[in-house]
């Protein structure tokens, strides 16, 4: 069975969000220095069976494309030309970076961890693919 891939783009950091086969729970995969994100795609994409690649569609709270909409915008297009078998839709990610600090905050994770923005992003990237979930599935 295959899986579905979330990602919460960044210009420096990338944060990677798979479900299990079945598709029933999304979890934090990695996070991937964005230049090297296609080399990590590829390789993936080549071990696991992915049905779907879900793209954080980044806009303010009223709606409006963020700064780095644009760049977003683009790294999706290259993805489609990359993989142009796989479905590559787009979810959009308000809060999720600041819902993500919560849990985070809330897990009891010590305050050293908590800086990492690297675990920011990937459980950022779990929650862009728990709302697609929760809209496509539950």
């Amino acid at each position: 069975m295959a899986r579905i891939l979330a990602i919460d783009y960044g210009l420096k950091r990338t944060g990677i969000a798979v479900t299990d086969p079945l598709k029933i729970i999304a979890s934090g995969l990695t996070t991937v220095p964005t230049p090297e994100l296609f080399d990590f795609l590829l390789q993936y994409c080549k071990n696991e069976d992915v049905e779907c690649l879900v793209v954080g569609l980044p806009l303010y709270p009223d709606g409006n494309p963020a700064q780095i909409a644009p760049a977003v915008d683009k790294f999706a297009e290259q993805l489609r030309k990359l993989f142009p078998e796989i479905p590559v839709v787009r979810q959009d990610e308000r809060n999720t970076s600041n819902d993500a600090k919560k849990i985070i905050l809330n897990s009891g994770v010590k305050k050293q961890k908590r800086r990492d923005k690297a675990l920011v992003d990937k459980v950022a990237a779990a929650l862009i693919l728990e709302q697609y979930m929760e809209e496509h599935f539950w």
